[in-house]
């Protein structure tokens, strides 16, 4: 099927958000582990569903 379903562009387009927000976290002057961690792990879901092809 390849990177062109509307669902993986989606998945591709919350992974790079996901991005942003681990970067945001890490600025502040006191970064929120548990947020960070949860963010990192929902990163990983999603790249594994992109891999996947789901």
């Amino acid at each position: 099927m390849g990177m062109t379903s509307p669902h993986l562009d989606a998945l591709s387009t919350r992974h790079r958000m996901i991005d942003g927000e681990i970067a945001s976290e890490l600025r502040r002057p006191l970064p929120d582990s548990v947020r960070l961690a949860r963010l990192k792990r929902e990163k990983l879901r999603l790249k594994d569903a992109i891999v996947r092809g789901d």
